[in-house]
């Protein structure tokens, strides 16, 4: 009898990094593989899905207007429950932080059902910064049997936490296999890359030099006005510099956004792109300013050299690599870091040289190749 695998996600990053994952455990004949959807992201998810031709088994459509964490893990818990008796998965296997990582693995605890945690061991050791996510992979950590861990250092983090280290497999992170695939999807089809450039900006010249920005994360916040105003500051200051800022859909985010930068000619605020043109955006960008995690990873694999907008981070890798610079969130600091870029070509070239520490994208064969002999 096959191995009945169910994969629970449910935001934009997650589905990419778990995308080719999937991928890889559809093509064993060893496994019954499903997907189980919160839709904490419903827009931005399906995108990733359609670009990776998956669907959705199950779908827990959670999703609300300004629903709170309270909401978020409640739902999940109650309606995964359904899932989890009409399926009856021998694994369930989850990935990241994000209150579905965290709500999908306690669930499956309470039905006693072993969880796979794929990016395992990411630590900032500050519970509340990034907020909720610390918590949430470290108590996944606990409710988790096997843990694939992106770097040596991710692995020896959870070691340090008493986890069996015959559970522990060091895989390299799965983003670089969905981010490889993307470029060479991009790269083999003129016409596809030609269209992506059409369709993200109208009349944008890609060969231009510009900045792309992100920023999302629920801790900042309330520090975007500030952010914004630096921004706001280097675009007056460089009038040939191009800053592209796809704008969260969250209204905290956009509000205080588009108040502060709206009025600027060399400021493209754009609708929040599918993964395809992000990656587009990434791989002609001159660098990138973000709070992402997952964009941190993606950067040093592209030699794009990354500011990061945060003043801890789960990734010391990618800072010890010397592809992403820490630089916190204070306006001036800001302005300066992105200055030393734009012009001192030696910072710049030393940050384009940083050795990729995420792995060579084989992270979806190495997870399918240790569960096939696990499970």
């Amino acid at each position: 009898m096959k191995k009945k695998i169910l994969f629970v996600f449910g935001t934009r990053p997650e589905a990419i990094k778990l995308a080719p994952v999937i991928k890889e455990f559809q093509k064993s004949e060893k496994f019954q593989t499903k997907i189980c959807l919160t839709s904490q992201h419903k827009s931005m998810l399906w995108q990733v899905l359609d670009l990776f031709e998956l669907k959705g088994d199950f779908d827990l459509d959670i999703m609300e207007e300004n629903q709170t964490l309270f909401d978020i893990t409640a739902k999940i818990l109650q309606n995964f429950k359904k899932v989890l008796e009409e399926f009856n998965p021998h694994l369930v296997i989850v990935h990241g932080d994000t209150t579905t990582t965290f709500s999908a693995s306690l669930g499956a605890f309470y039905k006693k059902i072993p969880v796979a945690h794929i990016e395992a061991g990411l630590r900032s050791y500050d519970l509340f910064n990034p907020f909720p996510e610390e918590a949430n992979r470290k108590l996944t950590a606990t409710l988790a049997k096997f843990h694939f861990a992106p770097t040596i250092k991710a692995a020896k983090n959870l070691e340090k936490e008493d986890i069996k280290k015959e559970n522990i497999l060091v895989t390299g992170n799965s983003v670089i296999d969905a981010l490889f695939w993307s470029v060479e999807k991009l790269r083999s089809s003129k016409e596809l890359y030609e269209r992506i450039a059409s369709s993200v900006i109208l009349d944008f010249d890609f060969k231009t030099k510009y900045i792309l920005v992100t920023l999302h994360r629920r801790e900042n916040f309330e520090l975007l006005p500030k952010i914004s105003q630096a921004l706001r500051e280097i675009a007056k200051s460089y009038k040939n510099l191009k800053i592209i800022f796809p704008v969260h859909l969250n209204p905290n985010v956009r509000d205080i956004i588009f108040k502060n930068l709206k009025d600027l000619e060399n400021v493209y605020l754009i609708d929040p792109v599918n993964y395809l043109e992000f990656v587009f955006l990434m791989m002609n960008s001159y660098f990138i300013v973000s709070d992402s995690g997952g964009v941190q990873e993606e950067a040093i694999a592209l030699s794009k050299p990354l500011l990061l907008l945060r003043d801890t981070t789960e990734r010391p890798e990618a800072i010890e690599s010397g592809g992403v610079k820490l630089i916190g969130t204070s306006k001036e600091n800001i302005i300066k870091q992105i200055q030393i870029l734009l012009e001192d070509k030696d910072s710049y070239l030393e940050m384009t040289k940083a050795k990729n520490p995420y792995g060579e994208g084989r992270a979806s064969k190495k997870i399918l190749e240790f569960l096939e002999k696990r499970l």
